[in-house]
């Protein structure tokens, strides 16, 4: 006996809130990396244990054992030489917290995964890209120990290379929750080729501009340069400022001011082709378009108060949290344009008749 259509919707349905709810989740996860980022918090835990580290220190030996480790590293001989007991704590407890949250959201996805296979509502094709899902959340926990392991022996903050590559892939693993999610909507509007294109080029830009802007965080860069539109008095900046470094490729990396300068002349871009898509994108994207050019106009204004500021908590943390909110917006509408969401490869096994 074949289950009925509304059975069928909220399976559909269950699933589809499960995903965004993961989503969600490294959405949270992305924003307290950035404050564990702002307070230096990253490299107060020395190892990597996946599955005993889930258990902060609980006696004063633990925190004592744990403290000494911080000591051994150039981080604490070179900035930190004196730290409290009390302040070590605070910057464990937000390491802890980034890590806990990684597991959380490691069991938030497996289990209900489990759960949904085991009961037949997922079909090879949907089941195919939920294990990719899994398999990105897991790579993703041994990124970020690679990017941990650069501050520990011969640095006193994490690779810039490194950390860009950390943020960047949770954005990826962020935005294909969401593309999965939006698949599984009962109705998709369509787009032109044209105005797919567009959504696509702002996706691709905003990617861009995240990755530069971790570099940017890595080298603390925005610390300095704090006026705009121009740069060290200039649109451009001379030439022995953005590229003293040889060879030249390793200012992309290792010299701020042109980290700086990268990241601005990338949301100059982001603004002109959000600016365009929203302008060009026909009459069934119109909306979702210029809601989008809205959020990255809104998000360029707190990027430059951020700068302005140098840097506050709040400021750069609002700025992290735009950019996922730009990114997931942008990958939603993405969707909406493409693939309908009736498309078979997208159903649920069982709830499809004639399907295997």
């Amino acid at each position: 006996m074949q289950p009925s259509p509304t059975f069928a919707a909220d399976e559909r349905r269950a699933i589809r809130i499960w995903l965004w709810a993961v989503a969600a989740l490294v959405a949270l996860m992305v924003v307290v990396g950035g404050a564990t980022r702002l307070t230096e918090s990253g490299l107060s835990i020395t190892e990597w244990k996946p599955i005993t580290g889930i258990v902060p220190p609980l006696s004063a030996s633990d925190w004592a054992i744990e403290f000494q480790k911080y000591k051994e590293i150039p981080q604490y001989r070179m900035l930190n030489q004196g730290m409290s007991l009390e302040d070590f704590k605070f910057i464990f407890f937000w390491e802890w917290a980034h890590r806990f949250l990684g597991r959380v959201i490691g069991f938030a996805f497996a289990i209900p995964l489990a759960y949904f296979w085991l009961r037949g509502r997922i079909d090879r094709a949907l089941g195919g890209k939920l294990l990719v899902l899994l398999g990105l959340g897991a790579l993703q926990g041994a990124i970020g120990w690679w990017m941990v392991v650069s501050g520990l022996v011969d640095r006193v903050s994490v690779a810039p290379y490194r950390l860009a590559v950390h943020l960047t892939f949770a954005f990826v693993l962020y935005a294909a929750l969401i593309w999965t999610a939006s698949g599984l909507r009962p109705v998709n509007e369509g787009g032109s080729r044209a105005a797919r294109i567009g959504a696509t080029v702002v996706l691709i830009a905003a990617f861009v501009q995240i990755f530069a802007g971790a570099v940017l965080a890595g080298l603390d860069a925005g610390r300095s340069f704090n006026t705009w539109p121009l740069m060290d008095g200039r649109w451009v900046p001379l030439s022995s400022t953005l590229l003293p470094l040889e060879p030249w490729w390793r200012n992309l990396f290792e010299n701020p001011p042109m980290a700086q300068f990268i990241h601005r002349a990338g949301a100059y871009v982001l603004f002109a082709v959000a600016l365009v898509h929203a302008l060009t994108a026909g009459p069934a994207a119109t909306g979702r378009a210029r809601i989008l050019f809205g959020l990255v106009l809104l998000q360029a204004c707190v990027g430059i108060l951020t700068l302005i500021h140098v840097v506050p908590l709040g400021l750069a943390l609002a700025h992290q949290f735009g950019a996922v909110i730009v990114v997931g917006f942008a990958t939603f509408h993405l969707r909406a344009l493409s693939t309908p969401a009736t498309d078979p490869g997208l159903q649920l096994g069982r709830l499809v008749p004639g399907r295997p």
